[in-house]
């Protein structure tokens, strides 16, 4: 697998709180940095009423879905190398991205 474009929705092993393994979980790759590292936003089923999740349906993919409606937790960034990526689950509309990125901007405002 290449390296996943900005807009993708990416799945990878989420270490626990005591860096254990943990589960496969999706996330939107939100920014490409120079070399093997990525921007990542955390993907979750569990509605969060703090103003900066983003609901995300099937209407919300250019190509490929996720098996259940979920929402982007833009508030929620990390960095990862692009190795750790297990594969791409499919790719947001624009609008949908513009979107997270506006409410990004808000964290630095």
């Amino acid at each position: 697998m290449g390296k996943p474009l900005v807009g993708e929705v990416v799945v990878l092993p989420f270490p626990q709180t005591n860096l254990q393994s943990g589960k496969r979980r999706p996330a939107l790759v939100v920014a490409d940095l120079p070399g093997d590292d990525l921007v990542l936003c955390q993907v979750t089923r569990t509605e969060r009423s703090d103003g900066y999740a983003i609901r995300l349906v099937l209407a919300d993919f250019a190509r490929g879905r996720l098996a259940v409606d979920s929402f982007i937790r833009s508030n929620r960034l990390f960095t990862v190398e692009q190795s750790v990526i297990l594969y791409a689950a499919g790719k947001i509309t624009e609008a949908k991205l513009q979107d997270v990125k506006a409410r990004i901007r808000q964290l630095f405002v």
